[in-house]
């Protein structure tokens, strides 16, 4: 097997994983566990930078595949790929950021920007694994699956 063959499940799970971090993250923090919450964060961070570095791997190596669904679910699916990409590209900065403020003790501040990263970054997880399933499972002849 080659790496468009593998990478896309291997991403997919990688981004059903930081999902599931993050909210065991938000979770832990709502009920005051900041050491529990770190920790997992912390998780969801490698994770998501594991992620990325397969994601690129996989981009440079595999074909560009064209969704070939028609009519009202092709329009969804672009309209959840372009956000997905737009709002992926985004979410970097603010997530170093969110963690500078961590790192630096700086937990209002931290706070602050985590209600909107938060909720962004789960966005970018939740729409990749929708993707892949549009890709993968509902059109599997877009992937050469």
């Amino acid at each position: 097997m080659d790496t468009a063959t593998v990478l896309p499940h291997v991403n997919a799970a990688l981004n059903a994983v930081s999902t599931v971090l993050l909210l065991i993250g938000f979770g832990l923090i709502r009920a005051g566990r900041r050491d529990a919450h770190r920790a997992v964060m912390i998780a969801a961070l490698a994770v998501s930078a594991v992620f990325l570095i397969s994601y690129l791997v996989y981009h440079f190596t595999a074909p560009i595949f064209v969704f070939p669904g028609r009519g009202t679910i092709r329009v969804i699916y672009y309209i959840i790929l372009v956000s997905h990409v737009i709002l992926a590209v985004a979410i970097v900065p603010l997530v170093v950021e969110i963690v500078r403020r961590a790192w630096t003790g700086r937990f209002d501040r931290h706070k602050a920007l985590a209600r909107w990263t938060l909720p962004l970054w789960l966005y970018v997880t939740v729409t990749g694994v929708a993707i892949y399933g549009m890709l993968y499972h509902l059109y599997p002849q877009a992937s050469g699956a």
